[in-house]
């Protein structure tokens, strides 16, 4: 498991029955998690007061029970800084175990010895643009949903890449990178988060289980000639990490050589020691 343990302001402090306790800087959530499926004793008295709970609907979505807690706070990791909301569905605009992949690309970008081009896809409030930005990569960000795109310029301005060579573009992925093709563009990584399941401006509805082949083949077409690396990342439940890897190997290792890895993301509980896994991730990179 690849464990997002270099946090200092972030830290799950337990989780169980279902839930997760977590302190975001000096905000502490209790969230529900699918995975927390085992029964913890609850010792640590901040499951009782915690500054913001979210509460599962039966119907359906669910709302956040809110003490003292502000509108939005500030998160830092390393360079980077982010700004962290509770919004619908139980989302806090970050997903810590992220910060992985974010060493990961950071630490091949840092050593390439060379410019490199990041296309990052389904990129959200853009936790890995800004990485990718800081280690000195120029980042064509592409995101569906304008609000969240907004607030990933925000991130960047907030850990000082506001003059970092970033596009910002809100854009169906798979037409832009279809487009990209058309237009000669190429880059040497591509970075892409794409959901479970969506629809398009135009109705189109997206399956990952179906959709994921064909749209990581397409994105293969955008590669440079010595490509740098590929990450996927998936929150599909039941999507085992190692489909990501036979993916990559199929579309990107099988041309370009290099060496595919995957594994589950996870992040380090306080209250046991163990990792709660949080998702999974194939990553493909040049040797």
């Amino acid at each position: 498991m690849w464990i997002a343990d270099k946090w200092e302001e972030y830290e799950l402090l337990d989780c169980g029955g279902g839930e997760r306790l977590e302190r975001w800087n000096s905000q502490v959530l209790v969230r529900p998690d699918p995975q927390a499926i085992w029964e913890t004793q609850r010792r640590n008295p901040a499951w009782k007061r915690a500054d913001g709970r979210y509460l599962r609907s039966q119907t359906g979505g669910g709302h956040w029970e809110k003490k003292a807690l502000p509108e939005n706070w500030k998160i830092h990791y390393g360079e980077l800084t982010f700004q962290v909301k509770p919004m619908n569905f139980k989302h806090t605009g970050l997903f810590p175990e992220q910060a992985a992949n974010w060493d990961f690309v950071m630490e091949k970008i840092c050593s390439a010895g060379r410019p490199i081009r990041v296309l990052n896809l389904f990129a959200y409030t853009g936790g890995a643009t800004a990485a990718c930005a800081r280690a000195g990569a120029s980042v064509c960000h592409v995101d569906a949903a304008k609000g969240m795109v907004a607030w990933a310029k925000e991130n960047a301005k907030l850990s000082g890449l506001e003059e970092a060579p970033i596009r910002w573009i809100v854009d169906d992925c798979a037409k832009f990178v279809e487009r990209e093709i058309r237009r000669g563009r190429q880059y040497d990584a591509i970075i892409m988060d794409p959901p479970s399941y969506g629809r398009g401006p135009g109705g189109e509805v997206w399956k990952l289980e179906e959709n994921l082949y064909g749209f990581v083949k397409l994105c293969a077409g955008v590669l440079s000639d010595k490509p740098l690396f590929v990450l996927i990342n998936s929150y599909t439940t039941g999507l085992a990490p190692s489909v990501l890897g036979y993916l990559l190997n199929l579309l990107v290792g099988s041309k370009y050589g290099g060496k595919c890895i995957w594994d589950e993301l996870g992040l380090p509980v306080t209250e046991t020691g163990l990792a709660l896994p949080c998702g999974a991730a194939g990553r493909w990179f040049s040797e």
